[in-house]
């Protein structure tokens, strides 16, 4: 099993010596929350906390996920990026793709594409894009930016995107893995139906569990398994348990099939995420003197 570190609201002169201080430590990866910009109103309740409220402020600071990957990944060599999860809705694939095999290219392929759609209606509708119908508007991006990533010439015709021949050369070095984020039925499908694994935001271990079952069934039916998802690779699982830590709790989330697990170590050692860089660094070499590398 792996682990992963976010460098969620973490200031950001502070986030290139992060990633540094993450390979370091032995971590596969750095993830990154995704915001396009703070609604003075919240229309809509945040999905991913028990009384819908969010975990930041309009002094939270946010960095752009692919901007901050090539920043990044000039910085290390082996690490992986991984926004967790980029919102597509928003998005417009085109862009997105080129994006994409820029960082692929810049990085030496060392991108995860976690994929999600987006919760707030505002940034649909401030961004010029419809809120319904979001979930076939990904699905269409996700057969586009595969087609782009398979280099050449390519046209889309679908009910959201339609264009002719082009092309977006070059493409990513490799195909980008997409982790399918989501909790709903749809999402699993999704994660199932293009994806290479999937990724949850904050979850407690029963329910992570059940997730998992459901994700095997679904995989078993189209053919594949939680152990081989079709290239030979394990179905990645890339969880944020929220009530599962220490050796006993890894261990608990590897024998349920967990890939890759997000830790935040200086939030576990109750430091918060403003906390300096210093402490920032020495919680990440604990964490990986500990669990990574002992």
């Amino acid at each position: 099993m792996q682990f992963s570190t976010p460098i969620a609201f973490s200031p950001i002169d502070q986030i290139l010596d992060l990633a540094r201080a993450a390979e370091d430590a032995g971590f596969a990866r750095i993830t990154l929350p995704d915001s396009l910009f703070l609604p003075h109103r919240q229309d809509t309740d945040y999905p991913y906390t028990a009384d819908g409220s969010r975990m930041w402020d309009e002094n939270t600071p946010w960095v752009e996920p692919l901007t901050a990957i090539a920043a990044m990944g000039a910085v290390t060599s082996t690490i992986r990026f991984c926004p967790q999860v980029l919102k597509f809705g928003p998005r417009q694939p085109l862009l997105l793709a080129r994006q994409l095999s820029t960082v692929s290219h810049l990085t030496g392929s060392r991108v995860d594409l976690g994929v999600g759609i987006g919760w707030d209606p505002n940034e649909f509708a401030w961004c010029g894009v419809p809120y319904p119908g979001r979930g076939k508007r990904v699905d269409e991006m996700l057969e586009i930016l595969r087609l782009a990533g398979d280099g050449g010439w390519f046209e889309y015709h679908g009910e959201h995107f339609d264009f002719d021949r082009l092309t977006l050369d070059p493409p990513p070095l490799t195909q980008v893995p997409f982790y399918v984020g989501g909790h709903t039925a749809p999402a699993l499908r999704r994660a199932v139906r293009v994806g290479q694994g999937w990724t949850s935001a904050m979850m407690k271990f029963d329910d992570i569990v059940s997730t998992i079952g459901r994700l095997g069934e679904l995989l078993e039916a189209d053919g594949r398994s939680l152990a081989d998802r079709g290239d030979g690779q394990p179905f990645a699982i890339q969880v944020a348990c929220i009530d599962k830590y220490g050796t006993r709790g890894f261990a608990e989330l590897a024998d349920a099939g967990v890939t890759d697990v997000i830790v935040i170590p200086w939030l576990i050692e109750g430091h918060g995420y403003d906390a300096p860089l210093e402490v920032k660094r020495e919680s990440l070499a604990r964490f990986g003197e500990k669990y990574i590398t002992a």
